[in-house]
Order: structure tokens, then C-alpha cells, then sequence
């Protein structure tokens, strides 16, 4: 998921939906020193596990991926240069969804990423929409359950 990201002139980058931490440690060993992580949780267990991390460069909030813009200007950002997905978009409420996806393609920087990974082709035409001829697919095998890496780009 992360392999596209160019870490070296990337300040500020968005998660959602970190679960267990694994792709957030591997953000953390890849920031340069003036950049910073935020995570959207909101499972209690995850919350928890995740500000244990104890990272300068993090911040963890328990807040809905809905609410990524005045999250971030809460924070003191405007803009994100990327956003990595987790997110169980596919089971998610469709207004839900919806507004993550519209919500977080403004709060990217122009020709910024948000990457998302799903099990399935079923949300291309969502994702789509949204990011209009923007979109490249990988499918990763060596992550279990296989899984499509989808790399949306802000076009304007």
C-alpha cells in the first residue's frame, strides 16, 4: 500500500481506519522528521491499542473518517498529501461512505493519493465517481486474504 508513497517530501499524511497498527508502524518508520500521522479510529479496542504507540509524529483521534477536514484544521492542517485506507467501505453505510470518500478527496493536496485496499472489485465504480480516470489497481496476493490495492489521484 504504501510503496507509491514518496515519503521524502510527504508532511502530512492521513489513516483511516488503522485497526491493529501494522501499516501504522510502517508509516512511522518511513516520515522524515517534520512530517506527521494522523489515525481515524473509532473501535474502542483499536483506540486503545493505538495510543499506546508512543511516536512524536502521531497523533491518534476517535473520530469518524467523516470528519477528516475540521479534524485536521482542528490540528492545524489544511491538507493531506496522502490518505491510506483500511476502511470496510463495502460494509459501511452508503451515506457514510459516501462522505468519507467526498470528504476525503477535499482534503487532499492537489495530486494527492488516497489509497484504499478491499477484497473485492465491487467498490471500482464508487471510488470511480469520486476520482473520476484517477484510479490504478494492484492486486496484492502476498497479504492474506489477497487483497485490490486501489491508488486514487486528485486530479485538479
Amino acid at each position: 500500500m504504501l510503496k507509491e508513497i514518496d515519503f521524502s517530501s510527504c508532511k502530512v499524511l492521513v489513516e483511516l481506519g488503522p485497526g491493529n497498527g501494522v501499516i501504522t508502524h510502517q508509516i512511522l518508520k518511513k516520515l522524515q522528521p517534520d512530517s506527521h500521522l494522523i489515525c481515524f479510529e473509532v473501535n474502542d479496542v483499536f483506540y486503545e491499542n493505538l495510543k499506546k504507540i508512543k511516536h512524536p509524529q502521531l497523533t491518534v483521534l476517535k473520530a469518524s473518517a467523516e470528519e477528516i477536514q475540521p479534524e485536521m484544521e482542528k490540528l492545524g492542517f489544511s491538507k493531506a498529501c496522502h490518505i491510506v485506507s483500511s476502511l470496510p467501505l463495502t460494509i459501511l453505510p452508503n451515506t457514510i461512505s459516501s462522505a468519507i470518500l467526498k470528504n476525503s478527496l477535499n482534503s487532499l493536496h492537489k495530486d494527492g493519493t488516497f489509497i484504499q485496499y478491499q477484497y473485492s472489485l465491487t467498490y471500482y465504480k464508487k471510488l470511480k465517481a469520486v476520482f473520476k480516470e484517477k484510479i490504478s489497481l494492484d492486486f496484492e496476493l502476498l497479504n492474506f486474504p489477497p487483497a485490490f490495492v486501489y491508488r486514487c489521484k486528485k486530479e485538479h
